[in-house]
C-alpha cells in the first residue's frame, strides 16, 4: 500500500542526533544537558536543553549537518558562556512597552547571534566551516523571503529580511530594495546604526542598540512582524536569574491534619522528663530496649529500600540488621511492600538502567497458556509448510559437522605419520605428521527472537508465524537453545509515571528443545504499542547470563517504535539499546516486515536504528525464503 500524503512524518537521523548530543555535552562539559529539535534554535537554562532548529530539515546533507552543528556551537559555546541572561530578561520586559515586540526580540536574537558567532570562531577555529555554510544558506533564504514579503506588502518582515542581509553582507555597499516610503527614508539611520552591532562586547550593549532602533521603528512601522525567523524565549531563564534559595531545600509538605487545640499554653503545665535508652555502635553498654520509629507518611522518590522487618520488644537493635544473603527464620516477610517491588537486588538493576526514555517503564512477564486443540492443529499445518526448509537446513548443518569431525589437520611436527614422505628429501624442516579433528558435535550458540506484537501487525501476524515456526523447528532440529518472546506496551494503562510493558515468552530456553514445544507460538497476537529500546534491553539482560559463545538476538518488526512519550526519541533510544547489546557481544539483527513496497523513509529509519544488520522483507509471504539463508549463515558462523 502506497502512502501519497504523509503528515508530520519526519524521521530522526539517530546517528546525527547522537553526534549533536555528544558534541553539545562535550562543549558544555556537563552530561546532563540534552539536545532537542525545535521550531527555532535557543537555549533552555531551566531544563538544561539546547534546541536545534527544524529550519535545517529537508536540505542537502552537507548544509543540514553543518547548519545543525552551527546551532549547537552558538548555544553551547556562545549563549551559555557569553550571554548575560539577566540582561536578556530585562530586555524582554522593556520590549513589552513597544508596539513591535516580536520585531524587537527577533532583532535582538539576530544581533546577539552575530556577536556570538564571532566569539565561537575565535575560540574554536574549527567552527568556521559550519558558520560559513550557515550564512550562505540563511542569505539565500532571506533573499527569497524578502521578495515574497515585498510582493505581499508585508513591510515589517521585509525590513527584517533587509537588516539580516545588511548585517551579513561581505561589502558595506550592499544594495537594498525599496520597501516603503517611511522605511526608505529611515534607511540611512538603519545602515549607520547596524554598524554599531559589530562594536558590541556584551549582551547589554546589543540590547542598548536594539532598543535605540526600536524607538525609531515604533514611529515608522504600522504592524509587528508576521513571521518568526529567530526565537527569543521568555520563560527559560529563571534558574539563572533567581537561583535556588534556602526555602527550595526545605520540605514544604502540607500537614496531614490541621487540628487546633482550644486550650492555650499558660506556663503552668506539668512537664515530665523520661529517659529513653538507645543503642549505638559506639556506646559501651547495650540496654534491653531501643528506639523504634514508624514512618507513616512521606514524599515519593525514585529510591527503593532494600526491605525491612518489624522489630519486637525482645529484640536488640543489632538483630535488626538484615542482609541480602541471609534469611530470617522467625517470620515470613514475603508480603512486605518493600519486598514486593519488581526489582532484582542481586543484579542491582534499576529502571533507569533501561535508558532515560524508559525510566517509568517496567516489564510484566506472561507465560503462555496450554495450547488448545485448534492451536495444535494449526501449528502442525504450518509446520508442514516450512518442513522442506527445516529439513534442508538440518542436513546441511549435519554434513558440515561431520566434515569438520573427519577433516584431518596436516603438516604437523608430531601425530600420525603421513603417506607423503617426499618432503623428507626436499624440505629442511619437514612436517610429516597429521591429526584428525574431534570437535564437539554441538553448536555453541543461543538465539532469542523478539516479536513485535503492536497493533500494526494485525495484517502480518499470521504470515509472521510461519517464519517463527521455521525459526523454532530449524533450531530445535540441530539442538540449538532459543527463546521466542512477543512484546507490547499497554496503551490504556500507560501514563507519564507508569508504562507497563508485557513480554509473552511462548518458547522459553528450557523448553525450546522439547519435541512437544511449538504450538504456543500460535498464541501470539497483535496487541498495542511497541517500546523497542526497552524490550531489547530486557532481552539483552537475559542473554548475557547465557554461557554460549555465540549470542544472536533477532527482532521481527514492521516499523519504527511507537509508545507513550516515545515518539521523538524512540528511534534514538532503540539505536542506543542495539549498540549496548552489541558491545556486550550479542549480534542484533532486524527483520523488517512489510506488505508492499518499502519507501525510502522506512529504509532510512531502519538503517538509523540497526545499521547494515537489517533484512527488509517487502512481501511477508516470502518470509521463510528470507529467513532460511539468514539462519544458515548464522549457524555456520557458530560452527
Amino acid at each position: 500500500m502506497h502512502r501519497f500524503i504523509q503528515f508530520n512524518d519526519k524521521k530522526i537521523d539517530s546517528f546525527l542526533f547522537m553526534q549533536l548530543s555528544d558534541l553539545a555535552k562535550t562543549l558544555v562539559k556537563n552530561e546532563e544537558w540534552e539536545v532537542e529539535f525545535g521550531y527555532q534554535s535557543y537555549v533552555d537554562i531551566v531544563h538544561r536543553k539546547l534546541f536545534v532548529s527544524h529550519f535545517w530539515d529537508n536540505r542537502p546533507s552537507e548544509d543540514k549537518v553543518n547548519g545543525m552543528k552551527s546551532d549547537v556551537f552558538l548555544r553551547a559555546i556562545g549563549s551559555l558562556y557569553h550571554t548575560d541572561f539577566k540582561e536578556v530578561v530585562r530586555f524582554i520586559e522593556r520590549t513589552k512597552k513597544t508596539s513591535v515586540p516580536s520585531f524587537a526580540k527577533q532583532l535582538f536574537m539576530l544581533a546577539e547571534d552575530v556577536r556570538l558567532e564571532e566569539i565561537c570562531k575565535k575560540e574554536r577555529p574549527g567552527t568556521k566551516k559550519a558558520f560559513s555554510i550557515r550564512r550562505k544558506v540563511y542569505r539565500r533564504y532571506f533573499k527569497s523571503q524578502l521578495n515574497v514579503n515585498l510582493v505581499k506588502a508585508v513591510h515589517t518582515d521585509a525590513l527584517f529580511n533587509t537588516i539580516y542581509l545588511l548585517l551579513t553582507a561581505d561589502s558595506p555597499l550592499e544594495e537594498v530594495l525599496s520597501i516603503s516610503e517611511n522605511i526608505d527614508l529611515a534607511m540611512p539611520f538603519i545602515r549607520s546604526t547596524l554598524t554599531r552591532f559589530f562594536e558590541t562586547k556584551s549582551t547589554k550593549d546589543v540590547a542598548g542598540v536594539v532598543l535605540e532602533m526600536v524607538e525609531v521603528f515604533d514611529e515608522i512601522l504600522e504592524n509587528d512582524m508576521l513571521n518568526t525567523y529567530f526565537h527569543l524565549p521568555e520563560n527559560v531563564y529563571e534558574r539563572e536569574e533567581h537561583g535556588l534559595t534556602i526555602d527550595d531545600l526545605k520540605r514544604k509538605d502540607p500537614l496531614k491534619n490541621c487540628d487546633v487545640l482550644d486550650k492555650k499554653k499558660d506556663g503552668a503545665e506539668d512537664i515530665h522528663g523520661d529517659i529513653l535508652p538507645t543503642w549505638h555502635r559506639e556506646t559501651s553498654d547495650m540496654t534491653k530496649s531501643f528506639l523504634q520509629f514508624d514512618l507513616e507518611q512521606g514524599s515519593q522518590t525514585d529510591l527503593l529500600g532494600e526491605g525491612v522487618r518489624e522489630g519486637e520488644a525482645g529484640d536488640q537493635a543489632l538483630a535488626l540488621v538484615q542482609g541480602s544473603a541471609q534469611k530470617s527464620a522467625r517470620k515470613d516477610y514475603s508480603k512486605l511492600e518493600a519486598m514486593e517491588q519488581k526489582r532484582d537486588i542481586r543484579e542491582g538493576r534499576l529502571s533507569h538502567d533501561y535508558g532515560k526514555e524508559n525510566k517509568h517503564a517496567f516489564p510484566i512477564f506472561i507465560s503462555p497458556s496450554v495450547p488448545s486443540s485448534e492451536d495444535v492443529a494449526q501449528y502442525e499445518k504450518n509446520k508442514t509448510i516450512v518442513a522442506p526448509y527445516q529439513k534442508k537446513l538440518k542436513q546441511m548443518i549435519e554434513k558440515t559437522l561431520e566434515h569438520k569431525k573427519t577433516l584431518p589437520r596436516s603438516d604437523l611436527h608430531f601425530g600420525r605419520l603421513s603417506k607423503k614422505l617426499l618432503r623428507l628429501l626436499t624440505d629442511e624442516n619437514p612436517r610429516l605428521f597429521y591429526k584428525k579433528h574431534q570437535p564437539s558435535t554441538q553448536i555453541d550458540a543461543v538465539f532469542s527472537l523478539l516479536v513485535d506484537c503492536s497493533a500494526s501487525m494485525y495484517d502480518k501476524m499470521e504470515q509472521t508465524k510461519l517464519g517463527i515456526i521455521l525459526f523454532h523447528e530449524a533450531l530445535k532440529s540441530v539442538s540449538v537453545p532459543h527463546q521466542i518472546v512477543g512484546f507490547w506496551e499497554d496503551t490504556n494503562e500507560a501514563t507519564e509515571t507508569k508504562q507497563p510493558n508485557y513480554f509473552q515468552t511462548v518458547i522459553p530456553f528450557d523448553r525450546s528443545l522439547k519435541k512437544t514445544s511449538g504450538p504456543e507460538i500460535m498464541q501470539l497476537e497483535p496487541e498495542e504499542d511497541n517500546r523497542d529500546g526497552f524490550a531489547i534491553r530486557v532481552l539483552t539482560e537475559q542473554m548475557i547470563k547465557r554461557t554460549e559463545k555465540q549470542k544472536f538476538l533477532l527482532i521481527f518488526s514492521d516499523g519504527e517504535p511507537a509508545a507513550f512519550g516515545y515518539e521523538q526519541n524512540g528511534i534514538v533510544d532503540t539505536h542506543e539499546a542495539v549498540m549496548e547489546a552489541r558491545k556486550l557481544g550479542i549480534e542484533v539483527i532486524n527483520v523488517f516486515l512489510a506488505n508492499g513496497e518499502i519507501d525510502e523513509g522506512q529504509k532510512k529509519t531502519i538503517q538509523n536504528i540497526y545499521g547494515k544488520y537489517s533484512i527488509l522483507v517487502p512481501d511477508i509471504a516470502k518470509l521463510p525464503d528470507v529467513l532460511f539463508p539468514l539462519l544458515k549463515k548464522l549457524l555456520y558462523k557458530s560452527l
